[in-house]
């Protein structure tokens, strides 16, 4: 193990955990994967920016980590390989010497037009790279193309996946690129990704339980919501669209309502997201935002310093009123924002989403990254083709303007509805900027919206779990346990005549007996809970992620089972790990 990589810490952050589950649990996937696209134009020297990219991935060594469970802990290990810095020749030209891998050459032919050649491979190496997994197990969970498209222009992209990467990773990342390719050497991390990893946890340690005290009130685990074109609402990562709003008129809007009330951009946002929900029926608001936890420790890291948690309320009075509601209860958040809710609270089950519809601002003040003798264009918010619930708003506020659009899985969605969410949105912000003193029903509001008018599509996808709704699993994550995990029931595995136990396993009643007893005392201890039934849900009674690893630890260390994580989206209950381990044995 490296010490630039954890110096005597090697446990991994809570949200790498989760991410970890989640992608074990099938419920992750692309959604994970981040893509940074750079145009380059100018004289660029391959050779340089391919050790460019060299001299950031030795500088942020998470980018080559693996993760692995251990005694139920994810640990960070140094990865097989580094991240690879592969170059291609869109061209058709035959690239150079030193390149370490060449991902496809195009060459045009007498009648194509080479433009769209290259654009067209282009297109594709960008979706090739984006689709392709990382095995976090083995690493690198980072990856580096870099593309020739004419004699003077490349296209540099880096995919990263979500665990070692978040939205401030690209700044970090450009500006030591651009540093690196300009022949400046990169100075080591003051502090070691380990060590912040580690200082992160105390905090969440100390902060636990007053974060547990203010979440008790507020969370009720909304999974429904009122939108227009609305299907069914989902919580779980799929294949995603894109909605484009205007993001003129939206940067205005905001920036208008935030001079006139004294509230920040991204205040007056949520205030409008939360008023225009309310109108659309949604009694209860609930939208998830993604709040960065960096500290002046780890503001030059790469990582993934960053949490959703939920921001609630039920919007009345003016609109100037709500807002200074909405600002007292977003710094009332911020104080335990590096505390997952999921920890505080326990009873939520893996997913890629906390609420149907969530939230992602990111204000960008630094400059853009300057590579000598080249112009570069950044694509800061490059689409992944997922998204992680039914709605998603991604906001990027930089000092070359604001860029706004809508991310939908159209199984839970249609277009149509999503692009009035961008109309209503836009109009609210015009008419609260006109009038920031007006009751909220005398503002541009959208008429009541009615519930879903079909039920979801139930199609099964490659795991054979439902594509449709709530979380991977649908919703047998969280409340309904009645899924088997296994397909013996009917069959006599002892050979005496006597038919199988409850669990639909093989195993006689006593040793199922015994195999629940165990099982029942390890939740127990682990939960600290006294009184637990065999078919109690797991999330119910307070587990999270970390409890999911600590249970699989137990059990392999006691019966030499390795559980699934699948199994505790299917069947989070004593009764289901006990019928897993009877009929692994």
């Amino acid at each position: 193990m490296t010490a630039s990589l954890v110096d005597e810490w090697d446990r991994a952050s809570l949200a790498q955990h989760g991410m970890w589950v989640t992608e074990r649990a099938g419920a992750g996937g692309r959604v994970y994967a981040m893509p940074l696209a750079v145009r380059l134009d100018g004289p660029l020297d391959v050779d340089a920016m391919l050790a460019a990219c060299a001299a950031v991935a030795a500088r942020h060594p998470v980018l080559a980590a693996a993760m692995t469970e251990r005694e139920g802990l994810l640990r960070l290990l140094p990865g097989r390989t580094p991240p690879p810095a592969r170059f291609t020749d869109l061209t058709g030209g035959a690239g150079t010497a030193e390149t370490t891998g060449t991902i496809r050459t195009i060459r045009t032919t007498e009648t194509a037009d080479a433009a769209e050649v290259v654009d067209a491979a282009a297109a594709e190496l960008v979706e090739a790279e984006i689709a392709r997994p990382f095995d976090l197990e083995a690493g690198p969970p980072a990856r580096f193309t870099l593309a020739r498209l004419a004699p003077e222009r490349h296209l540099l992209l880096l995919v990263a996946h979500h665990a070692v990467f978040d939205g401030m990773s690209k700044d970090v990342v450009l500006a030591d690129l651009a540093a690196a390719y300009g022949g400046r050497a990169l100075a080591p991390l003051a502090v070691p990704y380990g060590e912040a990893a580690r200082a992160e946890q105390d905090r969440v340690d100390a902060g636990l339980a007053a974060a547990a005290e203010f979440w008790r009130e507020r969370w009720h685990d909304d999974r429904e919501v009122l939108l227009p074109g609305l299907v069914a609402p989902s919580l779980r990562a799929a294949p995603g669209e894109t909605a484009g709003l205007d993001a003129a008129a939206l940067g205005s809007g905001l920036a208008a309502v935030a001079e006139g009330l004294g509230v920040t951009r991204f205040e007056a946002l949520m205030t409008a997201l939360h008023v225009l929900l309310h109108a659309y029926g949604n009694e209860r608001v609930a939208v998830a935002a993604d709040l960065s936890t960096r500290t002046e420790g780890t503001r030059d890291h790469v990582g993934p310093f960053v949490n959703e948690l939920p921001v609630v309320s039920a919007p009345r009075g003016t609109f100037a009123g709500f807002a200074r509601e909405t600002r007292e209860e977003l710094r009332a958040v911020y104080r335990h924002r590096e505390v997952p809710l999921a920890r505080a609270l326990g009873g939520i089950s893996p997913r890629s989403a906390l609420t149907p519809v969530s939230v992602s601002y990111r204000r960008r003040t630094g400059p853009a990254p300057a590579f000598d003798g080249l112009d570069a264009s950044v694509d800061w918010a490059m689409f992944n083709g997922a998204v992680r619930n039914t709605l998603h708003l991604q906001v990027v506020d930089a000092p070359e303007g604001l860029s706004a659009r809508l991310l939908f899985n159209p199984r839970a969605i249609g277009r149509a509805g999503c692009e009035s969410v961008a109309a209503d949105l836009v109009a609210l912000l015009r008419g609260a900027a006109a009038r920031p003193d007006a009751p909220l029903g005398e503002l541009p509001l959208p008429p009541r919206v009615q519930g879903p008018a079909v039920a979801a599509p139930a199609v099964p996808d490659p795991a054979g779990k439902a594509a449709d709704g709530e979380t991977a699993a649908g919703a047998a994550a969280g409340t309904d346990s009645t899924a088997g995990s296994d397909d013996t029931a009917g069959s006599d595995a002892t050979g005496s005549g006597a038919g199988p136990d409850a669990t639909g396993s093989g195993a006689g009643p006593d040793a199922t007996a015994e195999i629940t007893a165990e099982v029942t005392a390890i939740w127990r201890e682990l939960l600290g809970v006294d009184e637990i039934e065999p078919d109690d849900d797991l999330f119910d009674l307070g587990g999270h992620s970390l409890t999911i690893t600590q249970i699989i630890s137990r059990v392999r260390d006691r019966y030499g089972v390795e559980l699934s994580f699948e199994l505790f989206i299917d069947t989070p209950t004593v009764a289901g790990v006990t019928g897993e381990i009877a009929g692994s044995r």
